[in-house]
């Protein structure tokens, strides 16, 4: 049943990345349209001939369809650059996997996955998939457990700081279970956008294998040196937490000039629940902040500056070019943070004992 799956879901993703509709990859093949679509669907397993023959036309070989990918966790580990510290977080992760789907199985509460998105932009994407979960243009006030809800399990773990892991997306084709681990050494904010980074690899690149990203793939500098897909997680990722009609709505509210202010900027993210960087971004890139102003608020201090406006802070802004250094920087730098268990794995793990309880008391 998994290699039909497996068959399914590379046929799709091979058929779209070439522009081809159902009927006229049929066409191609001499197939009918809905024989394609059971196909895809995963409810037809076509001979060897016919399988070649596809296989043929998408210039793949036939063992790519049904090939046994080695474990995606013996993958992880093997990442470059990774040192023995990451490897012990990373073993930590995997325990957590593990023990979370020992926790869905006992309580048969499996999560069903979410879509798979393919031949789309990340903006159409974002927009798709704010429609899907019917959010409206709303700020997102929960993102990880938006991303549990939806099919991929979210652990929060502070990695060694040498360890240049900002998070990990990791599917697990046999399980058909979906895992994101983001490194909670870093502001709240940034770990709001890292989480919907993640949650893109989820819904677009979950059969590309794990992923290990950087922290440079947040930097606008260094993004294009890594894979496109990084690229395309991180537009995903803006225009899914801070969707540009809302954040228009809101600027010709409360804003009485072209652009906005830096104390605007701080309200804004307050709002959207991002950081200040990913916040000034999105207005650059909305044309409310020029090039010349968005180096400009880079370089000020947006944790000093939000606790005179507000008397908290939302978020500690330790992105580059920050000057501000808080309590939770502070506390962060000296290893005080520790594992964020999401919600659910929390109500699992109650719910498990409950039934251990019960069972127990009826012997």
């Amino acid at each position: 049943m998994q290699d039909i799956v497996v068959l399914a879901a590379k046929l799709k993703k091979e058929r779209e990345a070439i522009g081809l509709s159902q009927g006229a990859l049929a066409k191609a093949l001499g197939l009918s349209s809905e024989y394609i679509s059971l196909l895809e669907a995963g409810k037809r397993t076509p001979s060897f001939v016919t399988l070649n023959k596809i296989a043929a036309y998408l210039n793949k070989d036939i063992s790519y369809f049904f090939k046994e990918k080695e474990g995606a966790f013996n993958i992880l580990f093997r990442a470059e650059g990774l040192d023995e510290r990451a490897k012990e977080s990373l073993k930590k992760f995997r325990r957590y996997c593990d023990e979370y789907l020992h926790l869905e199985t006992v309580t048969g509460r499996k999560l069903e996955l979410g879509p798979l998105y393919t031949n789309t932009s990340p903006d159409r994407m974002a927009d798709e998939e704010r429609r899907r979960l019917n959010l409206g243009s709303e700020p997102i006030r929960n993102i990880f457990t938006l991303c549990e809800t939806n099919g991929c399990r979210i652990l929060r773990l502070p990695m060694p700081e040498d360890s240049k892991v900002s998070g990990v997306f990791i599917y697990l084709e046999e399980k058909e279970a979906a895992f994101a681990l983001v490194n909670n050494a870093q502001s709240i904010g940034r770990q709001a956008f890292n989480t919907a980074h993640e949650y893109c690899h989820y819904l677009k690149d979950r059969w590309e294998g794990p992923v290990i990203d950087n922290p440079d793939v947040f930097i606008d500098e260094y993004v294009s040196l890594y894979h496109p897909r990084e690229q395309f997680a991180q537009t995903f990722a803006a225009r899914f937490l801070m969707p540009p009609a809302k954040v228009q709505e809101i600027i010709e509210k409360d804003c009485h000039s072209p652009g906005v202010n830096f104390d605007q900027v701080l309200y804004l993210k307050r709002y959207f629940g991002v950081s200040t960087l990913a916040m000034l971004r999105t207005l650059r890139d909305l044309g409310y902040v020029s090039k010349a102003q968005f180096e400009e608020f880079r370089k000020a201090e947006p944790a000093r500056r939000e606790k005179e406006l507000f008397g908290n802070l939302i978020d500690e802004d330790e992105e580059k070019g920050s000057g501000a250094v808080s309590g939770l920087s502070r506390s962060l730098k000296k290893g005080k943070r520790r594992a964020i268990l999401s919600d659910r794995f929390k109500l699992l793990r109650d719910e498990a004992a409950k039934m251990k309880k019960r069972k127990i008391l009826k012997r």
